[in-house]
């Protein structure tokens, strides 16, 4: 084992997406060197654990790094996303963040890349199979790049207990199944659980054997509405404004989501049950259709333990059967909650500055970090959003986003980098939208006439929700 000094401009500590996107900006911006230390043993974060039939749930055309387009461009002609923007599996984002390593920054010779090694602090990491110890020099920036620190169901441990003989699996572990169980019990209501249900259903299985755990129903959104591709403005861009309506007329709280819905803003799987939940997902009305197929829905909070004839939860036992087979989905995919400033002294930590999207944040606080020098903008400019969980945090991270695209609209200079990065989507197509339809017209002066008054809306009713917790 040897001890190695190394000198760096930027330490960047994670190479998931968001590390991936930030040095992307850095090594196109600037002459700076890069070192970057990761745990895992290829580049991707925790695309490298990911089950082997996970997709993106939103067009592969937002994800990525900002120098390199993510698939072809397409839309799918087949499958639950027909008709939509081509979503990129794992094995593709994965090969994707293996190429840029390979083919953009290590040629680049200004990238040095760590994989298979901890990173200890203080600029110290060490080699999980060297036994190797390292210390950086960092003489611009460290940058934490594991912030959200992404679970999956492999790595994840669930909060429950469970009985001796009682079979779970990780979602992993689904495409090994050789055996028929009495039933597929689904635990988690979020993406993780939505993708479980869909497999099963595209797998034949008959939906009258899933059994879904639902701690919590969410509000979704239309991945139509999602779409950045300028055949698709009425649908995506309509949606905005038709959001704008909908925040500045509503009456409540209440009245704001029935709005949404309503608007085609925000959906749900079942229409009966009220959602607690929002963490940003997209679904197709395909595969809407799909899982309403699924009729046994067990609301009754969090799972507590699991024997072979019953389950405990929050709320209550039910009766079980020994022969089901548990499918873990009960992670949170983004555990954190606290959040920090982006620009601290010595230290960058990347959190998201626009709603769900942690990669075009990346790509945006490493230009923000090359262009700006006075700390106070870079942090008033890259205020963060925080990410939601409860079904109200909407109202907060839409108000947050508003508020950071109207400063960012003040900057000709960031107006125009947002505008060109390919990580954006939907600036470009309000650009170039023809003036001479009418159609287009309409929905963009919609948008301009409700944007003031869906701010002070949302104002009003984030008082009241402060005033509720208080």
């Amino acid at each position: 084992m040897a001890h190695h000094t190394l000198e760096a401009d930027y330490l960047i500590i994670g190479t998931g997406a968001v590390g991936m996107a930030f040095a992307d900006v850095i090594l196109a911006e600037t002459d700076a060197s890069i070192i970057m230390v990761d745990r895992h043993h290829k580049p991707g974060g925790h695309w490298n654990d990911a089950y082997s039939f996970v997709t993106l749930h939103q067009p592969s055309a937002f994800y990525g790094v900002s120098s390199k387009e993510l698939g072809t461009g397409l839309k799918d002609e087949v499958g639950l996303n027909k008709g939509l923007m081509e979503l990129a599996s794992g094995a593709e984002v994965s090969a994707y963040f293996d190429q840029i390593m390979k083919h953009t920054f290590l040629p680049s010779g200004r990238v040095q890349y760590f994989p298979m090694c901890d990173y200890e602090g203080e600029g110290r990491f060490r080699g999980i199979t060297s036994g190797d110890t390292y210390e950086v020099k960092v003489n611009k920036k460290t940058v934490d790049a594991t912030y959200f620190k992404t679970s999956v169901p492999s790595t994840h441990t669930p909060s429950y207990t469970i009985a001796e003989g009682v079979r779970r699996h990780p979602l992993n572990d689904l495409p090994g199944i050789t055996d028929v169980p009495s039933a597929y019990v689904v635990v988690g209501g979020g993406k993780t659980g939505i993708d479980a249900c869909l497999w099963l259903l595209e797998n034949g299985v008959n939906p009258d054997l899933i059994k879904w755990i639902m701690p919590r129903d969410g509000w979704l959104i239309p991945r139509e509405n999602t779409q950045p591709a300028d055949e698709f403005f009425t649908a995506t861009i309509g949606a905005q404004a038709r959001q704008m309506e909908a925040i500045a007329g509503a009456s409540s709280i209440n009245n704001l989501f029935e709005r949404l819905e309503g608007a085609g803003v925000l959906c749900r799987i079942d229409e009966t049950v009220w959602p607690e939940m929002y963490h940003g997902a997209t679904i197709s009305k395909q595969e809407l259709e799909s899982l309403r197929r699924i009729k046994t829905i067990i609301r009754m909070g969090r799972v507590k333990h699991i024997e072979q004839d019953e389950i405990t939860f929050e709320k209550g036992t039910l009766p079980t059967d020994k022969d089901a087979l548990y499918i873990d989905c009960s992670a949170r995919a983004v555990p954190v909650t606290e959040t920090f400033p982006v620009f601290d002294g010595d230290l960058i930590t990347i959190q998201t500055v626009r709603t769900i999207q942690p990669v075009f944040s990346g790509a945006f606080i490493a230009h923000v970090e090359t262009a700006y020098d006075d700390e106070r903008t870079k942090n008033d400019l890259c205020t963060v959003v925080p990410l939601p969980n409860n079904a109200t945090d909407w109202i907060i991270v839409t108000a947050g986003l508003m508020m950071n695209q109207m400063r960012w609209s003040q900057d000709k200079e960031l107006r125009a980098w947002i505008a060109n990065n390919r990580l954006d989507g939907f600036t470009r197509m309000v650009q170039n939208a023809d003036t001479n339809d009418p159609a287009k017209m309409a929905i963009l002066m919609a948008m301009k006439e409700n944007a003031m008054p869906a701010m002070m809306k949302l104002q009003q009713f984030i008082g009241e929700l402060t005033a509720e917790a208080a």
